[in-house]
């Protein structure tokens, strides 16, 4: 098993060691790189479980957490005219804002894990790609993925995936 390496020398042995690391307060370290490996392979396996979940399951049917309702609506009211077909990562972390989303995410500071980084597609229409993803809060994430799911732009991954299922059967 020491032979299975992830990336950059992390392997199955470090990933363990990791893990535990992972929960603890970021301040307590520097910039450590495999600590940093680490989060983005774990960001990047939060992004592929996610994608495989909308191309296999109706995204208007889906429930990312206990507070699906109340994350969209708050989401809505502050964000009305936010684009979130295509994003533009100007438009999620200009400083105007950074002011908005702040008063957001306080809102879930009780929520576990609400402030991981997490990769998010700039098109909906695309998969997470490093030309099409980029890091935003796990808070960030389910709401502008909630609000694509319920708003049905990202019925095309599900639709593409059963016309592929369907092609394929005998």
């Amino acid at each position: 098993m020491d032979n299975l390496t992830i990336a950059n020398g992390v392997g199955a042995a470090e990933l363990s060691t990791g893990a535990s690391l992972l929960s603890r307060p970021a301040d307590e370290y520097g910039n450590d790189g495999k600590v940093e490996m680490m989060w983005a392979i774990k960001a990047y396996e939060h992004a592929e479980i996610y994608f495989n979940l909308i191309c296999s399951v109706d995204p208007k049917l889906l429930k990312l957490t206990p507070h699906d309702e109340k994350i969209y609506k708050e989401f809505r009211r502050l964000f009305p005219d936010l684009q979130i077909e295509v994003l533009d990562e100007e438009d999620v972390k200009n400083d105007s804002s950074k002011i908005k989303w702040r008063r957001f995410c306080d809102l879930y500071k009780n929520m576990e894990n609400y402030n991981f980084g997490t990769l998010i597609r700039k098109d909906v229409h695309g998969d997470y790609s490093e030309s099409n993803s980029f890091i935003v809060i796990r808070i960030q994430f389910y709401a502008i993925e909630l609000a694509r799911n319920r708003e049905g732009l990202n019925d095309i991954h599900f639709i593409n995936n059963i016309y592929d299922k369907e092609d394929f059967e005998p």
